[in-house]
């Protein structure tokens, strides 16, 4: 469970490094890391992956996630905040979706979002989204953190 961030971070770093070195598929590694911070961090209500997909021109589709089941499976760069985020190539932090325009609901319990983008070899390659039901849930502490978590699984690219 949840304790203090600068014991804890570290202590999910090295749990997702370890997780990195398995011998599982790709996809197995991501699911594990997003069931991690799920059940590590109270406040990471929704944790996931969006791929950016070889195969359409600047558009995302989802990965292996935890939590609800959404029904944006296909995100066009720009559209929602992860396309925001995929559009800029930089991290996007909402403290009140409610306030955003240009906002994908995927639950009516969701508060807040961050996403982060992945980067292999200077290019985007997808990218870690957390919902949270409460407002203003991510932290500058917890953007930095997610900001080494989406580093660590970019070799998973």
């Amino acid at each position: 469970m949840e304790s203090n961030k600068q014991v804890l971070y570290p202590t999910l770093l090295k749990k997702i490094r370890w997780i990195i070195e398995t011998r599982h598929p790709r996809d197995e590694k991501l699911k594990a890391i997003c069931e991690l911070l799920k059940s590590a961090v109270s406040t990471y209500d929704w944790v996931g992956f969006y791929l950016v997909d070889p195969k359409k021109d600047r558009e995302l589709v989802l990965g292996p996630y935890a939590g609800e089941p959404t029904v944006h499976t296909r995100i066009k760069f720009g559209q929602g905040i992860c396309g925001q985020a995929a559009e800029s190539l930089r991290t996007v932090v909402i403290d009140d979706v409610t306030a955003e325009s240009n906002y994908l609901s995927c639950s009516i319990h969701v508060k807040s979002e961050i996403v982060v983008p992945i980067f292999k070899r200077g290019r985007l390659v997808g990218e870690l989204d957390l919902d949270s039901h409460q407002t203003a849930a991510f932290s500058s502490e917890d953007k930095q953190f997610l900001q080494q978590v989406a580093d660590k699984t970019s070799s998973l690219f």
